[in-house]
């Protein structure tokens, strides 16, 4: 009897899963990225680029769909992309930098680097820097505010002034929730410290050592031609326009150059002697980026040793097309792992 309620269980919950998802998942595996990257825009994305690059071999650039749907420009491995929250862990490695050079502290609180904001934000006194890096802070996510992305605030005063005097989600370092607030206060008092906009220092500390000149703080610093145009089932408009200019994601890239800062942060050659230990106190080595209209996977597996950027074009609001990118990407990875075993 609980063998036929657990198969009765099972059929049931699929009656909820939608069947692109199902059909995505269970499909035979492609032998090549190109084909799997084909595939995926026959589920239904606009566009998609993926960047491999595995120890001893050359980088491999993928691309499938429209890089601009309405003036039917084909995708280009080699564009420029709205990678969103990848961005943070640049913002990360600058402060395990400025922590290094015991220019920033780790254990000062908020409230320390900002006084006048000590009566605005809960548990100011309490909430340190180290807490806001991990997302432990407590401090309400101004993304999470209803109604956000019909009209973002154009400014990072204004997206702060979303959560001011709003209660914390909990006491400080008690959980963890993602809140993009916190990266936008570690961009404001990596500026304060400096002395100038972090933008600056991520350049000169990060990108240029790299060698990354196709990556940028900013949408306002690029061609906008050569970004990928951005979708959201649905609406009709290219979303590329839309400038996002907050720390915890503002950043545009190419594929590749987020596939050598990635492999430079895993390899350790992105520190300097001493930055790499902190670092590894306070974040995390992946991330995923998502904005309206642009969805990014950026991680090292090291079973296989190899960096796998994906980007794709689409977003949607009920998260399928998150979860359909999120199967695309476990089955590229799989193709090369099996390539790399035969």
């Amino acid at each position: 009897m609980i063998r036929i309620a657990l198969i009765i269980g099972s059929i049931s919950s699929l009656a909820f899963v939608p069947w692109i998802l199902v059909k995505a998942w269970i499909s035979p595996l492609p032998d090549t990225v190109q084909e799997q990257l084909n595939e995926a825009i026959d589920h239904g994305f606009d566009g998609m680029i993926v960047y491999v690059d595995q120890a001893g071999k050359p980088p491999e650039f993928y691309a499938a769909g429209w890089h601009d749907r309405k003036n039917k420009i084909p995708a280009d491995p080699k564009a420029l992309f709205k990678i969103a929250s990848i961005s943070k862990l640049y913002v990360a490695v600058a402060v395990a930098k400025l922590v290094n050079d015991n220019q920033l502290s780790l254990d000062k609180t908020l409230a320390d680097y900002f006084p006048e904001l000590a009566d605005r934000i809960e548990n100011s006194d309490r909430i340190t820097l180290r807490m806001m890096v991990q997302h432990r802070s407590g401090i309400p996510n101004f993304t999470d505010t209803p109604g956000y992305w019909e009209a973002p605030p154009k400014t990072n005063r204004g997206n702060l002034e979303l959560v001011l005097d709003k209660p914390s989600d909990f006491k400080p370092d008690k959980k963890y929730r993602y809140s993009n607030t916190n990266y936008l206060l570690i961009g404001e008092i990596l500026d304060k410290t400096l002395g100038y906009s972090h933008h600056q220092y991520i350049k000169r500390k990060i990108l240029m050592p790299l060698d990354l000149n196709h990556t940028y703080s900013l949408l306002s610093e690029v061609n906008i031609d050569n970004v990928m145009s951005g979708y959201y089932v649905g609406y009709d408009d290219d979303l590329k326009y839309n400038d996002f200019v907050n720390p915890a994601g503002s950043m545009v890239a190419t594929a590749e150059d987020v596939g050598v800062f990635l492999r430079a942060l895993n390899d350790g050659s992105v520190f300097n002697e001493g930055e790499q230990e902190i670092y590894s106190s306070i974040y995390i080595y992946e991330h995923t980026g998502l904005l309206p209209g642009y969805q990014s996977i950026a991680k090292y597996h090291k079973y296989i040793d190899a960096v796998v950027i994906q980007f794709n074009n689409t977003t949607d609001f009920n998260g399928y097309e998150w979860s359909l990118a999120e199967i695309a990407y476990k089955r590229v990875v799989k193709i090369v792992r099996r390539r790399n075993d035969s």
